[in-house]
């Protein structure tokens, strides 16, 4: 069979090859049947179900106990139905016109939306109305956004206290970690005298260094930042060392053989070979942080949400206390998605799409 040929270049006989991401994402849903696009439209609609049922279980059966400001609730309930229902909005009009990919993000939501607003009237109902959930130890969904209310600036700060804290240990910790890891991964003599104690310290949990920190800090804030960059500096430690480690010999020495300097093989072969292993890891620091700051924030410092949530457990005000962890939640998948995202951007080179 002969190879069709334009000018001096050859044809290429797999389109599929210079489509983008997008180009291939259409291709593969244009082949779905009627009935598997009126499931998808069943699918899309549930949530609207779903809010209805949480409605109704919340206005129409009496409560157990008494339940101040009930608006509270249904608002809450209604921002995330208004969110989505633009997106339907939006992914419908666009489907018509051809545009399947906003659609079919509102599809991938649907299912857990419906999930979250039944799963929502379960606890309602196990809570506030029935009482089969003890109060005050397990307080209803109202109860908790009432405590929010109530305690809103010293939750604000407590919050902002908390991403002091975070960010501090996190970059110290990230910073040191960065440079141990490029000298373990170049240097095999410092490898040989600092990964022993990288392999001993690392695997310690956190909570284990409380009692020493509380000794020999000179203050507790410092002793809190001290935990939660040991967390950080261990993650990025090890995936910079061995992202060092994966490099390609060849480059450092074709490198060598052109005249580059140590430092030069060191930030322009090994730190941008090992990139990918470095963000891996600086993100992996991001979610051990998050976990060490409530730890360390329970040595005694005098503010942030770990310290919140002792506090009103000592004062059994559980409603308070599920409000900051609420937002602890909130808070560290946010932090965690920015560090997500600048980690893909920074990667983008890494996904083969064509723009």
């Amino acid at each position: 069979m002969a190879i069709p040929v334009i000018g001096d270049k050859t044809k290429n006989l797999n389109p599929t090859e210079d489509m983008t991401r997008d180009q291939l994402w259409e291709l593969e849903r244009s082949g779905r049947t009627k009935r598997e696009k009126a499931t998808d439209f069943i699918v899309s609609v549930l949530p609207f179900a779903g809010l209805a049922v949480s409605l109704l279980e919340y206005c129409l059966i009496p409560n157990k106990y008494p339940n101040a400001n009930p608006h509270r609730y249904i608002v809450f309930l209604l921002i995330p139905a208004a969110v989505y229902l633009i997106n339907w909005i939006i992914g419908t009009i666009r489907y018509t016109k051809g545009n399947r990919q906003k659609f079919a993000k509102v599809r991938h939501t649907a299912p857990f939306l419906t999930a979250l607003y039944i799963g929502m009237a379960l606890f309602d109902w196990a809570t506030l109305k029935t009482g089969k959930l003890l109060y005050p130890f397990i307080p209803w969904i109202n109860d908790i956004i009432n405590a929010v209310f109530i305690d809103y600036g010293q939750l604000f700060i407590c919050t902002l206290y908390s991403l002091r804290l975070l960010l501090l240990g996190y970059l110290e910790g990230s910073f040191l970690g960065l440079i141990t890891g490029v000298a373990c991964g170049y240097s095999e003599k410092v490898n040989y005298w600092v990964s022993p104690i990288v392999k001993v310290l690392g695997p310690i949990p956190t909570a284990t260094w409380i009692p020493l920190i509380m000794l020999l800090a000179s203050s507790l804030d410092n002793g809190a930042i001290f935990i939660i960059g040991l967390g950080a500096w261990f993650a990025v430690t090890v995936a910079t060392t061995t992202g060092i480690n994966n490099v390609d010999r060849a480059y450092f020495e074709a490198a060598r053989t052109l005249g580059a300097s140590e430092r030069q093989l060191i930030l322009h072969i090994a730190i941008p070979g090992a990139m990918p292993s470095i963000l891996q890891g600086m993100t992996q620091a991001m979610s051990s942080s998050c976990v060490s700051l409530v730890i360390a924030e329970m040595m005694g410092v005098k503010a942030g949400l770990g310290w919140y949530i002792t506090w009103q457990k000592s004062w059994a005000a559980y409603n308070k206390m599920f409000a900051a962890i609420i937002i602890i939640c909130i808070v560290f998948n946010i932090v965690t998605r920015i560090v997500g995202m600048i980690k893909n951007r920074l990667l983008r080179w890494q996904i083969g799409v064509t723009k």
